[in-house]
């Protein structure tokens, strides 16, 4: 078996600028796919063809919770694969194009359903996608995890990682208003015109395609360098079950797995129900929605920059509490400035105002993203050292199962809030009862408390960059022990 221990592999300990680039652009595909599916598809469904909200979000939520049972399978079959194309690529080469069609599908129902069919049709897209979506991101993130054996170079490779996933999530939000779904006269909020939806789709699903197999093609010069499997090859159900035993055992995993958990129902919550309070109770058109890029990408770049200074000035402990912190309130600032009275939708330059406060909401958030992926690469040298193979499959499985699950939850609470608020269906901005938007608002403002929950279960996590080191000399030292 390959460790990072050993000496083929430490000197890929500085990765190429183009590498990370590579990397990157694998995120990209990734969250133009979900920031379309978990932004756009309840208000589609519900909205422009008629499903109840709760449906809707119901179908979210269950394809979520069945994907999420088919992750770990993935991330331990990725884990023990032996091919020419090592361990990972396989997967990132083979679930492209079957995961575009898949996102294709959803914004293209058939004519003439009927409620049931249109329901039906909704959740089997949906789990096809996801599942598709998770053959590429478990093995494209355990990727990221074996590119490098260093503390801060796995932040700077996850902060490249990162800022793609901000320029997908930005990417599809501003082709969406700007290209595709513009204010009209029959339209005001232009999400509801039906006529574009299949041309919005299957343009996304041609960029993600194009980045996937990129991303893929331009790390494959690295594969030689990676991590091999140890045992037997494929996959094993046996083997399933001891990785996933093996790697709850690791307390400082459970600390990030029960803290992702709460951030990302805290994150479906939220995302459900946020197209909802800008169109309705913010009343802001798609032109000005466009704009909102400007804030996320400052929040981002700030990221970016300042991920890496922060791990090494305070660590990754201290920097994915604070920001865990910072961002259950930074989203919610608009609303709470609303609430207290200083803003409103007749407040003058309101949408400069809420771009502005979006730093303090993308800022924490790409922290956040950053140092959680990057403790996941350290939790896997402990149980290395500790079991004698390399987990990134399924370390990375098992968070992405905390991440569906969470947003599983999430959504069906979005979905079920818009339902309690009585929202009407196909309402029209400033049309709406201000007892309505008052406890919409309430709803997506409530979210917030279970970032403060997340940044406790942080409080566990208990590797620094002292610990890691200790670890990595044991790693190193483990071969002339053996001789």
């Amino acid at each position: 078996m390959t460790t990072l221990a050993d000496p083929a592999i430490a000197t890929a300990g500085n990765i190429p600028v183009r590498t990370k680039l590579a990397f990157g652009i694998g995120g990209l595909a990734e969250s133009l796919a979900l920031y379309s599916l978990t932004t756009f598809a309840m208000l589609f469904y519900n909205q422009v063809l008629g499903l109840p909200a709760y449906q809707a979000g119901l179908m979210l939520s269950a394809s979520l919770i069945v994907d999420a049972a088919v992750d770990p399978a993935i991330g331990s079959w990725s884990d023990h694969v032996r091919s020419q194309l090592g361990r990972r690529h396989p997967f990132l080469f083979a679930a492209p194009v079957p995961l575009a069609l898949s996102f294709f599908a959803i914004f293209v129902p058939p004519a003439g359903l009927g409620h049931a069919g249109l329901l039906a049709w909704f959740g089997g897209t949906v789990v096809l996608m996801r599942v598709m979506l998770a053959l590429y991101t478990v093995p494209h993130m355990a990727l990221g995890a074996e590119l490098s054996p260093r503390y801060l170079e796995r932040t700077s490779l996850m902060s490249y990682h990162t800022f793609f996933i901000w320029f997908g999530g930005s990417l599809a939000w501003w082709s969406a208003y700007t290209l595709f779904f513009p204010t009209t006269r029959r339209f005001p909020m232009g999400l509801l015109n039906p006529a574009p939806w299949p041309a919005y789709a299957g343009s996304i699903a041609a960029i993600v395609t194009v980045a996937c197999l990129a991303s893929a093609w331009f790390t494959r010069d690295r594969i030689a360098t990676l991590p091999q499997p140890a045992g037997t090859a494929g996959f094993r159900w046996a083997g399933l079950w001891r990785d996933i035993k093996q790697t709850a055992q690791n307390g400082n995993y459970r600390a990030i797995f029960a803290g992702l958990f709460l951030y990302n129902i805290m994150n479906g919550w939220r995302d459900g129900l946020w197209l909802y309070t800008a169109n309705y109770y913010w009343r802001l058109s798609s032109e000005q929605l466009s704009w909102w890029v400007v804030g996320s990408f400052a929040g981002y770049a700030f990221g970016f920059v300042a991920a890496r200074r922060f791990h090494h000035l305070i660590d990754k402990k201290r920097t994915l509490i604070g920001a865990m912190l910072a961002f259950s309130v930074g989203p919610a600032l608009g609303n709470l400035l609303a609430f207290a009275g200083v803003i409103g939708p007749a407040t003058p330059q309101l949408n400069a105002i809420l771009i502005a406060l979006a730093l303090f909401e993308h800022g924490p958030q790409a922290l956040v993203t950053i140092s959680a992926l990057s403790t996941l690469a350290d939790i896997a040298d402990e149980n290395e050292l500790r079991f004698g193979v390399r987990q990134e499959g399924v370390l990375f499985a098992t968070r992405t199962l905390a991440y569906k699950i969470g947003l599983a939850i999430g959504s069906a609470i979005a979905g079920a809030a818009v339902t309690l608020v009585a929202l009407p269906t196909a309402a029209a901005p400033g049309a709406v009862p201000a007892a309505v938007l008052f406890h919409l608002n309430l709803a997506y403002v409530a979210g917030g408390l279970l970032g403060v929950v997340a940044a406790a279960a942080f409080l566990g996590y208990g590797i620094t960059h002292a610990r890691w080191a200790a670890t990595r000399a044991a790693l190193a030292a483990r071969p002339a022990v053996a001789a």
